[in-house]
């Protein structure tokens, strides 16, 4: 299962809206194959492994160890259920189950009822943190939430005649981290102000976060551009000029208007988004925490006081409860501090 683990990682910022998957095909103590999800709409794991088998006859009797509960309902593949119980195996081993209680323990009972003995729960939480953003979305409905903002110590993201408030391995650290999110959302004002981009750019020959990547795939920088969102009060309020309307990315932008952040995060959802980072302004994060809906925060803190400009959290409601962060890590980056934790629940 720890091979399949390592397998799984292969397929980190390509396989959304799926989940990673990982999978090893054993027989007599040997490995046979291996395989992973690597893109939505390819074979899943299971057959990815089955498929790197020097003869399909070597599955029949094997053992298949996968990280998550083999589908066994129809999507864009058939179910891997049945590429598993036609491959001869003679026993399953995941770690995860499928956290969608339309299918939870399908796969168990269908291979069962075929005859190959199955084993769950190994290594669960490992399996299971794969993929905590998907397992989030199939259990609430909404995106997993991270609130992104670089300030000042004073609490400030913009001041007149300032373009940047933290430092370059800040602002890198942070484009690195967008290739592990499915969208990046930010409010109309924000775009009508600072005209984003909100792509990924400038990763090769990176040195920051490069070398502790390369063990999770062929490729450390692979990535599928993120989806932009622009939350708005009316799309006729975002100027037609934007980058996220003009760029070579227009139908990676989606507009949310007249609605509430938790009702476009909901609609996110139901396009299937199991991450949006919140990258501002200061009232879209603002709503994100009065609304309760931020799960995780990335502050990227500079040593410096602006006074004035535009506060990263700008609420005028007292929240109903003080949100606190469990066991923040914080970080050198150049001059400054990432403080980065889960909100408590």
């Amino acid at each position: 299962m720890r091979l399949a683990l390592r397998e799984a990682w292969r397929g980190l910022g390509t396989t959304s809206p799926n989940p990673m998957v990982g999978a090893v095909i054993m027989a007599e103590e040997k490995v046979l194959a291996r395989g992973h999800h690597a893109v939505a709409g390819g074979p899943h794991a299971e057959v990815a492994a089955l498929n790197h088998l020097p003869s399909p006859d070597q599955a029949r009797g094997a053992t298949l160890y996968v990280t998550l509960e083999p589908c066994s309902t129809h999507g864009r593949t058939p179910p891997c259920t049945e590429a598993i119980i036609e491959a001869g195996f003679a026993r399953v081993v995941y770690g995860a189950t499928d956290p969608n209680p339309q299918h939870q323990g399908g796969a168990k009972k269908i291979l069962v009822q075929a005859g190959i003995s199955v084993a769950t729960g190994v290594l669960a939480e490992k399996c299971a943190a794969l993929n905590h953003h998907w397992n989030h979305r199939m259990k609430t409905g909404i995106p997993w939430v991270i609130a992104k903002c670089g300030m000042s110590l004073d609490g400030r993201i913009a001041a007149p005649g300032r373009r940047w408030i933290t430092s370059e391995a800040s602002r890198h650290h942070a484009m690195l981290f967008r290739r592990r999110v499915d969208a990046i959302l930010v409010g109309g004002n924000t775009v009508r102000c600072d005209n984003p981009r909100l792509t990924i750019r400038g990763l090769r020959g990176s040195n920051e976060l490069a070398p502790k990547l390369t063990n999770y795939g062929t490729d450390p920088f692979a990535f599928v551009q993120p989806w932009r969102v622009i939350w708005t009060r009316s799309k006729e309020n975002i100027p037609k000029e934007c980058h996220l309307l003009t760029d070579e990315y227009p139908d990676k932008t989606i507009i949310l208007e007249n609605c509430t952040l938790r009702e476009g995060l909901q609609n996110l959802a139901a396009r299937g988004i199991s991450s949006v980072l919140i990258e501002g302004g200061g009232i879209t994060l603002g709503k994100a925490f009065e609304e309760g809906l931020v799960d995780e925060v990335r502050f990227y803190i500079a040593p410096i006081i602006l006074g004035g400009g535009t506060l990263a959290i700008s609420s005028n409601e007292v929240m109903s409860r003080i949100q606190s962060i469990n066991s923040p890590s914080v970080r050198h980056l150049g001059p400054d501090l990432l403080l980065a934790g889960l909100v408590a629940k």
